[in-house]
């Protein structure tokens, strides 16, 4: 099987290199690594880095979640498989992609499959256990008759570590444009509606985890909210996202006492702005657009 790696870029910072150094240690033959990179200062293109590589230049206001990446599909399609990862993914060792072509390999159902992701070294508690609870060590293959079961976890994903079929990739249309975030989520569904399932694959680990202030967490969902309200064929299908909520409030809860007790303030507080967020996001279209420009993460998507 021929893969393309597709890595979105803007001032990707100190991890860069380290993400670099392990892809190209992989054993699998890559045919082609396309950088999207959305105007960087800082380095992110030198030639110590990405020589070899394919790279494709955007405007920092033209850059939209879905659309760049299929953009950059439409320019190298020559692949069998499509995989995408951010610049701060770090691969843990040298097979991870080599598993991931496995499991296409061994499934020919599969349209898509995405990897575990570790916390940073040195991650705080908080941002672990974020990674802990929607990563576990234990791998998986969903369907549509999944839904009944998991709901809206069914489709979960996430364009840090994922790949794609080429005809599933197709096939649901490739990833859509003009969306706040979640088309990772949306062309999973839509696979899975079209017959295709999906995998969680512990066996292929990136390092990739964030350590958000209050305000990011409240942004973040705030935008979460807006992509729900959004798509809410997506609930229609897969249920409703509330009872998860619940799920990872206890999670953390027992992971604070068995660890840190002393993050109890933060989580709390992490919590309500998350709920607070999510909530306001999924109401956004009773506020003004000023006003949900300013309560979002990704604010350029509402200039357009």
């Amino acid at each position: 099987m021929k893969v393309n790696i597709y890595i979105p870029t803007l001032n990707a910072g100190q991890k860069w290199q380290e993400t670099i150094t392990m892809l190209r240690r992989q054993t699998f033959p890559v045919s082609r690594t396309i950088i999207i990179d959305s105007g960087s200062t800082d380095g992110t293109l030198s030639q110590n880095f990405i020589q070899g590589f394919d790279v494709l230049h955007l405007d920092k206001r033209d850059f939209d979640h879905g659309g760049t990446r299929h953009m950059a599909v439409e320019k190298f399609p020559d692949a069998d498989i499509y995989l995408f990862l951010t610049q701060d993914a770090i691969p843990a060792d040298e097979q991870v992609i080599e598993n991931m072509v496995r499991a296409f390999e061994l499934n020919p159902k599969l349209g898509m499959v995405y990897g575990r992701q570790l916390p940073h070294r040195g991650a705080k508690p908080l941002e672990a256990h974020a990674r802990l609870f929607n990563y576990p060590a234990e791998s998986q293959v969903k369907s549509l008759e999944d839904a009944g079961t998991y709901g809206i976890k069914t489709i979960s994903c996430s364009n840090s570590f994922a790949a794609y079929r080429r005809t599933a990739y197709w096939e649901a249309g490739g990833f859509p444009s003009g969306t706040i975030l979640g088309e990772d989520v949306i062309i999973a569904g839509r696979m899975l509606l079209k017959g295709w399932q999906k995998a969680y694959l512990a066996e292929a680990s990136v390092y990739h985890s964030h350590d958000y202030s209050l305000k990011e967490e409240f942004r973040r969902y705030f935008d979460i909210g807006v992509f729900h309200s959004s798509n809410s064929w997506i609930f229609e299908h897969f249920g409703r996202a509330e009872s998860e909520g619940l799920k990872y409030l206890k999670s953390e809860m027992n992971y604070i006492f068995k660890n840190n007790v002393a993050v109890l303030p933060k989580s709390a507080t992490s919590i309500l702005c998350k709920w607070l967020g999510y909530k306001m996001g999924l109401n956004y279209n009773k506020l003004p657009l000023a006003v949900n420009k300013r309560l979002s993460m990704h604010k350029a998507y509402w200039n357009h």
